[in-house]
């Protein structure tokens, strides 16, 4: 069992909480209260969903997918809009001293 400080458990959490993987943990603030830190594995992934039944081919999926985005396109992200010069208006002619 390793014990730290609240201080130096903030300053270390990453190296605690890899600790905290094989072994207990306990912080301890200075008003006297004391945590433990305690590495509990998950029991199961957050992606392991149940699958569905359904008669849809690959193609038909495709075709849904395709006609979403042809009614809802995606949004033109202001980073990618090319922005054209404009020319500025002219204010008579040019004379050779002029810069």
């Amino acid at each position: 069992m390793k014990v730290y400080t609240y201080s130096e458990a903030r300053q270390r959490l990453a190296e605690v909480l890899n600790i905290a993987r094989s072994e207990e943990v306990v912080i301890k603030r200075r008003g006297g209260e004391i945590f433990s830190i305690i590495f509990r594995k998950s029991k199961k992934s957050p992606f392991d969903v149940p699958g569905i039944k359904t008669k849809a081919t690959t193609k038909d999926i495709l075709a849904a997918v395709r006609e979403s985005r042809e009614r809802f396109p995606e949004p033109v992200r202001p980073d990618r809009i090319k922005h054209r010069r404009v020319k500025r208006a002219s204010h008579g002619p040019r004379r050779k001293g002029d810069l």
